[in-house]
């Protein structure tokens, strides 16, 4: 159980200390992944910035997720998605895409996204109940990095399974066999609110 974001967020610095010196970009999975992405990027002197990734929505049932797009346009769809009309899957995910574009340009509206090509990357997020969405972040950037890591507070074993195919290292502080969802295994879990996004964005801010 950690207290808040921030606790977890600092048992990962210590974890990925050696990670010092080597100007590692941290990419946060908004929203939730900003606070911890921020400590980090301090801790190990890095750089921060945020991945855009949308879960893509089953056609009908918007609670049910069936794959997850990024905000350069390549998406991963699970089995599921099958079983749905393609074009109501197509029109689903032209919508993340635009939610993706203008997020974008509430976050950094005044920058491009800071290049990872041939940097240590860290994709972080407070945790991960199915995988989706950290490993459509992390196919984005496979092939683009000098090494890949994603590391969250808590994560599904299965989950974790998941991403250790996608990322060079997985870094996750608890893989609980009795996983339900992230929020149980912190005590502060608030919302983090879009504001607080574009401040931590913020090169000055901190």
């Amino acid at each position: 159980m950690f207290r808040d974001r921030l606790d977890a967020a600092r048992q990962l610095a210590q974890r990925l200390e050696r990670l010092k010196g080597r100007n590692p970009l941290i990419l946060a999975i908004p929203r939730g992944g900003v606070p911890m992405g921020r400590h980090l990027a301090d801790a190990l002197e890095g750089e921060l910035d945020v991945v855009l990734v949308r879960k893509i929505r089953a056609p009908g049932s918007p609670e049910f997720a069936i794959g997850a797009v990024s905000e350069d346009g390549s998406m991963k769809l699970d089995d599921a998605a099958s079983h749905f009309p393609p074009e109501a899957v197509a029109r689903e995910v032209d919508h993340q895409r635009q939610l993706l574009k203008e997020r974008r340009e509430r976050y950094s509206p005044v920058r491009p996204p800071i290049s990872p090509e041939g940097r240590v990357v860290v994709v972080v997020d407070d945790g991960s109940a199915t995988g989706a969405t950290m490993e459509a972040a992390l196919k984005t950037l496979r092939g683009r990095t000098e090494r890949l890591i994603a590391a969250m507070g808590v994560g599904a074993p299965s989950a974790v399974a998941r991403l250790e195919a996608a990322a060079d290292e997985v870094a996750c502080l608890e893989i609980p066999q009795g996983f339900m969802a992230v929020g149980q295994f912190y005590a502060d879990f608030s919302q983090v609110e879009e504001e607080e996004v574009i401040e931590l964005l913020n090169p000055s801010s901190g």
